[in-house]
């Protein structure tokens, strides 16, 4: 008998082994396969453990019993009774964990019928997977997949380790809100009709971020939550509407602190993985991170770092450079190991990634039988030939623009040209800790202040000292952890006084005292009534459960997810509500 042994079962399938043999058992579980070779029948079980073969043959199985078998349909439950078996040494099957036996069945019971599934569960050898849009409605069925469920086995793991390594160090799980009051960070709130309170709604919380710093004003220092979160915004293969974040925030403790803490976080899930994770990651800040690779969450598996290629250009006696040196911008640029050897149809790809991303196009030139050649190669002079510095088969990329421009610009272009070339192995796990984010950024049209983090970050207090009345010069205390090119989570220390949280308001525009009041009044009430230093991090749990299942979307780690329009095909939602519905709600929906 194991653990999981009930009234209809005394083992789970997967988990029989060699140990077992001589062993009746009892089991329960799906049909995967069957084949019926005439005078025997033989049937795959499968349960959430793994599969293991079942035989009928007739020197222990009645001529009822295999007639049952062999009628059974594929995806029907069934209950099974037999005897633990070595398999014939040429039928072991290495490729199976219970491989080695098979169960010698004498009883068969169906427990639910099915009818023919709508999308096969098994698949052969290089099968390929029914479409996605399919797979989704019948969820139901996808999820009996053994590499989806092996996936939902590894999330319940990491978010078991995730509350012991927490609750180990003294954190306290506890809960905020799901309905609450719409503030602004960063995303739009999806809002919930209050039925009691006409014309007022909630707000499906975006992040749990005020109520955990109230718990610091309230005294409990240490605090996690295993979060649910929406987000009302545009999405893609890593984001849902709805997701889980792992949030966490302490009092008395600096940036320092937290990392550390975050470090040990990420480690040990790693580990719960089977995978390895340094022990401390390596620092870059968001200045140093831009300038060489034109994104905050670089990628350092490979290289192609951006130089500065400015001074370079400026003798040069061509129009588009010297139009951006004349306007205060810059020549940045890119160079390719072997791209030399590329196409021009494989270069203009790369300017069509250019161009999407803003960039006006790309310059470009080459270095092959020892000679500069490209569209702006005439217009080089052999001492920016030497600054250039090509090596043999190498291919330049430039982008004549402000940073704002070139960043996002060259930052695509360099993640493709790793692509091609086959320099990003998943194998490769590149830690990085980002730091000294900006405060804020400008509107270049109006001006206009934003977060880049969130309204609740404290800035630096040396820039605060410093460029007093220059709010767009600071720096915040916050921080990304970033694995690959992909940002695992993210935090910062939060401002925790209210005189300064009151500024930070102002300076994005909600200077009014009553309107900062109106929208932020428990904030500043709890910050007023003592508040400690303190700070926070939050995790995507999703991403990095699809990291560490090595899945390529986010929808593969989720037991019920939506697609890229937020629609759930299982269930069908979103879905119209009758009008009583929404009389009830308050709400009047006009004619489309």
């Amino acid at each position: 008998m194991t653990d999981f042994a009930t009234s209809y079962r005394t083992d789970l399938a997967g988990s029989l082994r060699v140990a077992h043999v001589g062993a009746s058992v009892r089991l329960g579980g799906w049909v995967h396969r069957s084949r019926n070779l005439g005078g025997i029948v033989f049937v795959d079980l499968r349960d959430r453990d793994g599969i293991v073969q079942l035989s009928f043959g007739t020197d222990w199985a009645s001529a009822e019993v295999i007639a049952a078998a062999a009628a059974v349909g594929v995806e029907s439950v069934v209950q099974v009774e037999g005897t633990v078996v070595l398999r014939d040494a040429a039928t072991r099957n290495s490729e199976m964990g219970t491989g080695e036996i098979e169960v010698r069945a004498t009883g068969i019971r169906v427990l639910g019928p099915a009818v023919t599934p709508a999308i096969p569960v098994a698949r052969g050898k290089g099968e390929k997977l029914p479409a996605e849009e399919l797979r989704l409605r019948h969820r139901y069925l996808d999820l009996r997949r053994p590499e989806l469920q092996a996936t939902l086995v590894l999330r319940h793991r990491l978010l078991q380790e995730t509350r012991r390594y927490l609750t180990d160090r003294g954190y306290l799980e506890l809960e905020t809100p799901i309905l609450t009051k719409p503030t602004p960070e960063g995303a739009r709130d999806y809002l919930v009709p209050s039925r009691v309170n006409p014309g007022e709604f909630y707000a499906l919380p975006q992040s749990p971020q005020i109520y955990k710093q109230l718990f610091m004003t309230c005294g409990f220092d240490r605090y996690f939550q295993v979060a649910r979160c929406f987000r009302d915004e545009d999405l893609r293969a890593d984001r849902q509407p709805e997701f889980t974040q792992i949030d966490i925030e302490a009092s008395f403790v600096d940036q320092e602190d937290i990392l550390a803490m975050a470090e040990g976080l990420i480690g040990s899930l790693w580990r719960t993985a089977g995978q390895d994770a340094p022990e401390h990651f390596p620092r870059m800040t968001y200045a140093d991170a831009m300038e060489r690779y034109g994104c905050d969450r670089p990628d350092l598996r490979y290289g192609m770092e951006i130089t500065d290629y400015s001074e370079a250009f400026r003798p040069l006696a061509f129009g588009i450079t010297q139009g951006a040196l004349a306007r205060g911008e810059r020549i940045r640029g890119i160079r390719i190991p072997g791209g030399a050897a590329w196409s021009r149809k494989q270069v203009d790809e790369l300017e069509v990634l250019a161009k999407g991303a803003g960039a006006g196009g790309l310059l470009r030139v080459r270095k092959a039988d020892g000679k500069y050649d490209g569209p702006i190669a005439k217009f080089l002079t052999p001492e920016t030939e030497q600054a250039l510095g090509l090596a043999e088969g190498e291919l330049a990329l430039f982008v004549a623009a402000a940073d704002r421009i070139s960043n996002p610009a060259l930052d695509r272009v360099r993640q493709e040209c790793a692509s091609r070339l086959g320099l990003a192995s998943p194998d490769d796990r590149r830690f990085l800790i980002v730091t000294d984010f900006p405060m804020f950024e400008q509107d270049p049209a109006t001006g206009a202040l934003g977060a880049v983090h969130h309204p609740f970050t404290s800035p630096n207090a040396s820039d605060m000292a410093a460029y007093p009345d220059a709010p767009q010069r600071w720096r915040a205390t916050a921080y990304d952890v970033v694995l690959n090119g992909l940002e695992l989570g993210g935090g910062s220390i939060r401002t925790h006084d209210p005189a300064v949280q009151s500024r930070m308001f102002a300076l994005l525009g909600i200077g009014d005292a009553d309107e900062q009041e109106r929208r932020f009044g428990f904030l500043l009430e709890g910050l007023r009534a003592g508040a400690p230093p303190h700070g926070g991090i939050a995790f995507g749990f999703d991403r990095i459960t699809m990291l560490l299942a090595g899945a390529s979307s986010l929808r593969d780690v989720i037991a019920f997810p939506k697609t890229t329009t937020a629609r759930s095909l299982f269930e069908g939602a979103p879905t119209h509500v009758p009008a009583e519905g929404l009389a009830e709600l308050h709400i009047h929906v006009g004619e489309r």
